[in-house]
């Protein structure tokens, strides 16, 4: 099992009308953890998309528990329980800066072959560092 964590500060701009980050926010969020959690293992976006190979989100679900607001660092736990194959899910916590949890989340990606856009196999290197977490 891989875990990261990535720390982000709420924006005023991605807050509501009621002072909560606006529930749309939270995919961006996600996205920047997974990212981080990539470069953590030695990867990025776009060593991964240089070799060929394409990341799409397939799935991507949230449960929410509590409000963020305005300016409060959020903790966002990254998890990677499985070994990836042609697909690959991240699990989300959401933590306020007082360690209460706001929210769980998943998004589910699948490895594609851009040449050919059609699914294939995690790329060989990338398989190699993170099969050391499991």
């Amino acid at each position: 099992m891989f875990i990261s964590e990535t720390q982000i500060r709420v924006r005023y701009a991605e807050t509501d009308q009621m002072g909560y980050v606006y529930y749309g926010n939270y995919a961006t969020y996600f996205e920047v953890a997974r990212v981080e959690a990539l470069r953590a293992l030695g990867f990025s976006y776009k060593k991964i998309e240089d070799s060929g190979v394409m990341l799409p989100v397939m799935n991507y679900s949230i449960d929410y528990l509590k409000p963020a607001y305005y300016d409060d660092l959020l903790v966002i736990k990254t998890t990677i329980r499985d070994l990836p194959s042609a697909r690959i899910r991240f699990e989300y916590e959401s933590y306020n800066e007082s360690e209460v949890l706001i929210n769980r989340a998943s998004t589910t990606l699948v490895f594609i072959k851009k040449s050919t856009n059609r699914p294939c196999p995690a790329p060989e290197d990338f398989m190699k560092a993170i099969s050391k977490y499991f």
